[in-house]
């Protein structure tokens, strides 16, 4: 994870607008901004630090996420328009269940939760761990310790299919090649067993050169239980030239067959588009693939302030669209998942929170609310998800008190 330094230098290249794919200006938009907490009010930031990762509700509406610094896991309750936090779990990163929080989490239909931890556990290499809710009490169980060669660094958010296996991703482990000395990555899945055990499963292991390296992204799985993911390098060996050694980055699918798993590559990024895919991906009903790349295009941004794409499949093939470029002033450097609303309309963060609207094939932004930078917040790197009524919640990395982060609302 950057440090906070980096992060803040990354907000300060929101300056100078250079341009857009079809529409220079964005639209603005009069959107109201609620702060529901702010981290390290507690002693000793008991109440957590510095969230990297997006929250989720429960069908009560209460919020759950995590912190990367002083790694806990905290619920925030409603009441009468104030939100109050209750701090679930904490993490030791002397301990053996692993610490560093990047990813937000998941829950069953039982309300339990799952998440990855990506440093910490029996050898250091991150660990997934489940929270279970039994009487009014939340205990910690480590489901898996990842052993380096098997898999390292999970930094992403698990998915769970009807069955309750988990699904995930981890940047480091499988591999070793020149361009990975600590590995290219892998994904696996953690299939439940007797007596409360879990056996880990490695579906793909990443080579670091067409198929793809590193995949900071989590999955996503179709209705036929395909899973589809983002690395970001490799892919193109034209993106392995001019400054680029270890490629652009890629998406890539992966197919059951017969109990085993064949990859295939949808598409490889260029310098001309967008470069290093961090993001999971979303797909419409249609099932076309969305999607950003953290750098490339233009803007004030070095290499690029990044973009949002669109891969639609046509007989087995993908093509790839560009719906929008960020020019810095009105966002950049997108690194979190994308959501849909009902209308069709893509939500999502890039140092703002910005909308993206359809009409006749062209895409317009519209920046919802722009972070100050004070107590309402800074570098929202999280996704975002929207409640019963429309509203959109996310976190920031920096702002709030002494710049640990934020929980905040966004009302259309």
């Amino acid at each position: 994870m950057p440090s906070k330094k980096n992060l803040a230098a990354c907000v300060a290249v929101f300056s100078v607008i250079v341009g857009s794919l079809a529409i220079t200006t964005p639209l603005s938009a009069a959107a109201k901004e609620k702060v529901l907490h702010r981290f390290c009010s507690a002693h000793n930031c008991a109440d957590g630090d510095g969230p990297v990762a997006g929250v989720i509700f429960d069908e009560a509406g209460n919020l759950y996420g995590t912190t990367s610094i002083y790694n806990v896991v905290f619920e925030l309750t409603p009441n009468n328009g104030r939100w109050t936090e209750n701090v679930l779990h904490s993490f030791n990163p002397n301990g053996k269940e692993g610490y560093e929080l990047d990813a937000a989490l998941i829950m069953d239909r039982a309300g339990n939760l799952y998440g990855t931890t990506a440093r910490g556990g029996a050898s250091g290499n991150g660990t997934v761990f489940e929270l279970i809710l039994n009487d009014g009490k939340w205990t910690c169980k480590v489901l898996h310790n990842f052993d380096g060669k098997y898999g390292s660094l999970p930094m992403a958010s698990l998915i769970l299919d009807g069955k309750g296996n988990l699904y995930g991703t981890t940047y480091y482990g499988g591999i070793i090649s020149k361009r990975c000395p600590a590995g290219c990555g892998t994904v696996f899945e953690l299939t439940p067993g007797a007596n409360g055990k879990w056996s880990e499963r490695v579906l793909h292991t990443f080579t670091g050169y067409a198929d793809g390296a590193l995949p900071w992204a989590g999955l996503m799985a179709d209705s036929n239980g395909n899973l589809y993911g983002t690395t970001e390098y490799g892919g193109d060996e034209g993106c392995f030239q001019d400054g680029y050694p270890y490629g652009c980055g890629t998406v890539f699918e992966l197919t059951p067959t017969g109990g085993k798993w064949t990859g295939k590559v949808l598409h490889s990024f260029t310098l001309s588009e967008g470069i290093y895919p961090l993001a999971s991906l979303v797909s419409d009903t249609a099932g076309n693939l969305y999607g950003s790349a953290y750098e490339g295009g233009g803007g004030t941004c070095d290499e690029g302030c990044g973009m949002v794409f669109e891969l639609t499949p046509n007989n087995g093939k993908w093509t790839e669209k560009v719906l929008h470029y960020f020019d810095g002033k009105y966002g950049g450097h997108p690194a979190a998942t994308l959501i849909f609303d009902g209308a069709g309309n893509l939500y999502g963060t890039a140092g703002v929170v910005f909308e993206l609207t359809p009409n006749n094939g062209e895409w317009t932004e519209k920046v919802l609310y722009n972070f100050k930078g004070g107590k309402d917040g800074l570098y929202p790197v999280a996704g975002l998800v929207f409640d019963s009524s429309g509203d959109l919640f996310g976190t920031t990395y920096l702002g709030g008190i002494n710049d640990d982060g934020t929980v905040f609302e966004i009302t259309p």
